[in-house]
């Protein structure tokens, strides 16, 4: 029997965020959406980063010392993102969940953007397979 793909559980409605968007909107929209993580897309449409709740601790705490946010996205997103392809299947993701430190990866249909996949419902996924 083969590993279920990892489709049905993308957050289909994933954040996306523009990389010359201030970094404090963009916090905002990340607390706003309970995400973890929000994928950076460029003009282009293509996948330049990735902005986590960890990347907004610095300009955060930078603000609450100086009361002032400086900063684009691009200034303090992750770059190098690790991603998924879209019809991965389940195993592959939970490995790459396992070898990674990350809480959410972008799965990308080619250069397109299809979600974010959360290691939260990968784990509910093999607990329901197991």
């Amino acid at each position: 029997m083969s590993a279920p793909l990892i489709d049905a559980l993308l957050q289909g409605d994933a954040l996306v965020l523009d990389p010359d968007m201030p970094i404090r909107r963009a916090v905002a929209k990340l607390v706003e959406h309970r995400a973890p993580a929000a994928a950076v897309i460029d003009d282009s449409g293509a996948l330049s980063g990735i902005l986590t709740q960890k990347d907004c601790f610095r300009p955060a705490l930078q603000a609450s010392y100086y009361q002032e946010w400086k900063g684009t996205v691009a200034d303090h997103m992750s770059r190098g993102v690790i991603s998924l392809a879209a019809g991965t299947d389940l195993i592959s993701a939970a490995e790459a969940f396992l070898c990674h430190p990350h809480r959410v990866m972008p799965v990308l249909d080619g250069d397109n953007l299809r979600g974010m996949l959360r290691r939260s419902d990968v784990l509910a996924a093999l607990v329901r397979l197991g």
